[in-house]
C-alpha cells in the first residue's frame, strides 16, 4: 500500500496549511469565538473558495469530485489549529447524509449551496432521556400531505444556531 500524498493531494494539504496557519493563530480564534456567530464568516467564504466546501461531493453534483482522503487533509489541519466554523457539521456530516441518503436533484440543489458557502447543514440526533443510547429516539415524522411534521426534542445539535437545514432522526 502506498501511503504518500499525490501531487494534488499535497497542494491541498499546503494550501489549508498556509492560510490557517496565516489566519487562525490565537488572537484571530478568540476574535472569531467572541463574534456573533462564535465563528468566522470571512473564513467560511475563503474555504468556499479554495474548494474545502464543495470538496467530497462528486463532480457532476458540483462538487469537486475528492474522496476520504481530501476529506481527512482538511480535517487534520482544521483540527490542528482548532477551527470554529461548521465545516464537520455541514460537510462531513450533512454532505455525508447528502451523498448516500438524498436523490440526484436534491443533492445537485444542496451540494450547490453547501459547495458556494451559502447553505449550513447540521445534524440533529441526540435525544436528552437516551443517554448516548443511539436506538433511543422518541422524536418522531408523522406523514402530512407530500411532507412529514415532526415532532419531538433534540438535545444538542452541533452548529445548530446558524443551520439552514437539519437532518433530523425521527421514528416514522
Amino acid at each position: 500500500m502506498d501511503f504518500d500524498l499525490n501531487e494534488s493531494q499535497s497542494l491541498l494539504q499546503d494550501s489549508i496549511r498556509k492560510t490557517l496557519t496565516a489566519k487562525y493563530g490565537f488572537e484571530n480564534r478568540k476574535a472569531y469565538m467572541a463574534s456573533e456567530t462564535g465563528w468566522s464568516r470571512e473564513m467560511w467564504a475563503q474555504y468556499a473558495e479554495l474548494g474545502l466546501l464543495g470538496l467530497p461531493f462528486a463532480e457532476e453534483d458540483g462538487g469537486f469530485g475528492g474522496g476520504p482522503e481530501e476529506t481527512m487533509l482538511v480535517a487534520e489541519q482544521m483540527g490542528r489549529h482548532i477551527t470554529l466554523e461548521p465545516w464537520f457539521s455541514t460537510v462531513v456530516l450533512g454532505g455525508g447524509f447528502l451523498r448516500h441518503g438524498a436523490d440526484a436533484s436534491l443533492r445537485q440543489q444542496m451540494v450547490e449551496g453547501v459547495a458556494s458557502g451559502e447553505t449550513l447543514l447540521a445534524f440533529a440526533q441526540v435525544e436528552r432521556q437516551s443517554r448516548y443510547d443511539l436506538f433511543d429516539v422518541q422524536t418522531t415524522a408523522k406523514k402530512d400531505g407530500s411532507g412529514f411534521v415532526i415532532s419531538g426534542r433534540k438535545g444538542m445539535v452541533l452548529h445548530g444556531d446558524t443551520a439552514d437545514h437539519f437532518f433530523v432522526t425521527a421514528r416514522v
